[in-house]
């Protein structure tokens, strides 16, 4: 629904999750198929680790190393390390 940029040099490790769709929280909202999406973008040279989800609306800068298994709720900048659920940052590159 929502448009998806991936940088160069990514690597993208098998089972990743990356997902633009936004449903309501309110129940009779979602009850009446409303739904909308938010963009993704992932800068040059990251590396996603396998199983980790991106949520919608995330952008990752250059250089991020996203561990396995993490959930990303949120944007980061630039050259860090980040893993957890939610994911946070481990280290600065």
């Amino acid at each position: 629904m929502a448009e998806v940029r991936i940088g160069k040099n990514c690597f993208i490790a098998p089972q990743v999750g990356i997902y633009t769709a936004i449903h309501p929280i309110n129940r009779a909202e979602r009850a009446s198929g409303q739904q909308y999406a938010k963009a993704i973008k992932i800068g040059d040279d990251c590396w996603i680790g396998g199983n980790a989800t991106i949520n919608p609306g995330v952008t990752l800068g250059n250089n991020v190393v996203v561990g396995s298994g993490a959930v990303v709720t949120k944007s980061f900048a630039n050259n860090v390390v980040i893993a957890g659920n939610p994911a946070k940052i481990l280290k600065e590159i």
